[in-house]
Order: structure tokens, then C-alpha cells, then sequence
């Protein structure tokens, strides 16, 4: 997979974020230019300087925090190849299906010309219920890409189906979208 790909890996705040640590540390090893936007919940979870050791690009978690006169998410939908949700929350799936724009990551998605991949990762109860199946179905329809949720033993202490996807799922998918 080795080539200097811009990948945008968009962390959520589910407790499945510390994957995206081993995500963005293989993308970036494996030649990929990887810039990471984390929602303000991600950021409870696994900090920026994480993000920003693994990637070695400056995380973006805000809208008004920009080092640049061009806001960051615009110049980085110019030149990304892909975006990458994982972890994926039913909350950035709600807002992404209906144009909801709010936070750095919301907005840089919706400025996202490319393909989009979703990783999601919730509760078996949250991923089951109609109102998240109903967004993943509309999504579908505009062509976003989905891999998993997997089955499993979830963060709350529950099973079934709701697991973020592994990350040698994940880079496949991303392989595979990008070729």
C-alpha cells in the first residue's frame, strides 16, 4: 500500500477511539499522509498529541483554533483522497446523513468531495435502533462505504453487534477505495 496518499482519519467519541491510535500509526507507516480530526468527545478519550505524534500533522478538534488564514478543513478537502470515520458514533452518523454541521469534523465532512468510509462503533441497542438504521441506509444510498460494526464484546459490558471493525478490515476497505 505504500504510496503518500492524504487520508483524513475523523476520530469520534466512542471508547473505541484508542483504536484509531493503531489505525493512523499503520496508515501513516504504511506511506499515507493521514490528518486526523477529532470531535471535542474523541478528545476525552485519546489526546490530540497522541494524533499528532502518530501522524505527524497537526490534529484539528476546533473551528476556531486555526493556524492558517485558509480554515484548515477547506484546504484539506482540496487535497484528501478519502475520508475515514473509525471510530463512528451514532451521533456523527445523525448528523452527517442530514447536513449537520456544528464541529470541525461535521463540517469537514460535508466538504468532502471523495469517498467516505464509516467505521461505526455502539452499543448493540444504539446500532439496532431504527433511527441509526435508518441514517446508515441513507448514507448508503449516496454512496458512503461502511465496514462493520463487527460482533462482539462491547465497552458497556454487553455483546452483539456494534464493535468497531478491526483495523485490518479498515485498511482493506481503504485500499480497496482508493484504488
Amino acid at each position: 500500500m505504500n504510496n503518500n496518499t492524504t487520508i483524513v482519519l475523523g476520530v469520534t467519541g466512542s471508547i473505541a477511539a484508542y483504536k484509531a491510535a493503531d489505525l493512523c500509526s499503520r496508515l501513516t507507516r504504511d506511506g499515507f499522509d493521514v490528518n486526523v480530526l477529532m470531535t471535542e468527545s474523541a478528545g476525552k478519550l485519546v489526546g490530540e498529541q497522541t494524533f499528532f505524534t502518530l501522524s505527524r500533522n497537526p490534529v484539528i478538534s476546533s473551528l476556531w483554533n486555526l493556524s492558517e488564514w485558509q480554515p484548515g478543513h477547506i484546504a484539506l478537502a482540496e487535497r484528501a483522497a478519502l475520508l475515514v470515520v473509525a471510530p463512528c458514533t451514532a451521533n456523527f452518523i445523525g448528523k452527517y446523513a442530514h447536513g449537520i454541521a456544528d464541529d470541525a469534523l461535521t463540517t469537514y465532512a460535508l466538504s468532502h468531495p471523495g469517498p467516505v468510509i464509516l467505521a461505526p462503533a455502539m452499543n448493540p441497542v444504539m446500532w439496532q435502533n431504527s433511527a441509526v438504521q435508518d441514517n446508515v441506509e441513507l448514507l448508503k444510498k449516496r454512496g458512503t462505504l461502511f465496514v462493520g460494526p463487527g460482533e462482539g464484546n462491547v465497552a458497556c459490558g454487553t455483546s452483539g453487534v456494534g464493535r468497531m471493525a478491526e483495523v485490518e478490515e479498515i485498511i482493506a476497505a481503504i485500499t480497496a477505495a482508493i484504488q
